[in-house]
């Protein structure tokens, strides 16, 4: 598990990561979203040891990355996929790896194998396209079999198949019961791949929630409602009480749109006042429109609209 208590990370004046805390369990992929600027990259490297924390602790079942003993055995990152000597082989970078770690050299056969890089593992990483060179770090990811992985943007330069692999992936690692934390900014792969959302904007925790929970939030939620007696039926839906803040009833045409009730109190409202139901259906907002509305205050790089 990662345990992240309090981070905060200083650039002089500018505080790029604030006081963040939350944890990536296993079993789970665990998304970490957040606009450009946000600070993801810089709490990754610092659950990495790669930079030092101003404040707080990022800490890997209890332990500082820095303190592991096999580190690739316990966590597997891919942060940049062209940190990489272009003069090597890719079969060699592995060899290297495994090497320095202690992992047997069969391994590297099998990552490159997993990752679809067989055919290619004797040619040089500077020839690597950015698709190739995901694949390449993402075997090194999984080199040591860890308990933990970590990618910051893995499907940058993936092709449609590329993408569907590497969703597939974390989410077969996720059920083996490891945890997966990974950074990305395609909403439509976050709301097919992860199970819980850890959401920042300039360096604060926004949410920490599962994907439906977070979708839930957003005010672009509601329920559709068809009846033969609407004006009724909206009169009696305005007075509830809302458990997540005031019901609000608006009438579109031949339907009601209600917001800040669910859809089973909605029909047990109905019910209680006799009144009949042809259509009781909850509307959700893709994850990219909720993640848009619940993040637009913390967006640092806004271009205008047109």
């Amino acid at each position: 598990m990662i345990n992240v208590r309090s981070l905060t990370k200083r650039y002089g004046s500018t505080v790029a990561v604030d006081g963040l805390s939350f944890e990536v369990r296993r079993g789970q992929v665990t998304g970490f979203l957040g606009p450009n600027g946000a600070g993801k990259s810089t709490t990754m490297r610092m659950i990495l040891g790669l930079d030092r924390p101003s404040e707080g602790t990022a800490l890997i079942d209890g332990t500082p990355y820095g303190e592991l003993r096999n580190p690739l055995r316990k966590v597997g990152a891919l942060l940049d996929a062209k940190a990489v000597h272009g003069g090597r082989r890719a079969c060699d970078h592995l060899l290297c790896l495994a090497q320095s770690n202690g992992i047997p050299a069969s391994r590297v056969t099998e990552v490159l194998a997993l990752t679809g890089l067989t055919a290619v593992a004797r040619r040089r990483v500077g020839g690597f396209s950015l698709g190739m060179s995901q694949r390449l770090g993402i075997a090194a990811a999984l080199l040591g079999d860890p308990e933990i992985l970590m990618f910051d943007e893995p499907v940058n330069g993936l092709d449609p198949e590329g993408i569907m692999w590497i969703r597939t992936l974390m989410r077969d690692l996720a059920a083996e019961g490891r945890a997966v934390f990974v950074s990305s900014h395609l909403m439509s792969e976050m709301a097919q791949t992860a199970d819980h959302l850890v959401v920042i904007g300039r360096g604060r925790l926004i949410a920490d929630t599962g994907v439906e929970e977070f979708i839930g939030r957003s005010s672009q939620a509601y329920v559709r409602v068809r009846a033969p007696r609407l004006p009724e039926l909206a009169r009696v839906l305005g007075g509830t009480g809302g458990t997540a803040g005031p019901v609000e009833v608006a009438l579109h045409g031949d339907h009601l749109r209600v917001t800040g009730l669910g859809a089973e109190a909605v029909g047990e409202t109905a019910a209680g006042a006799g009144l009949t139901l042809h259509e009781l259906t909850p509307v959700s907002p893709s994850l990219e429109a909720a993640y848009m509305e619940l993040t637009q205050e913390s967006t640092e790089y806004a271009g205008a609209r047109a």
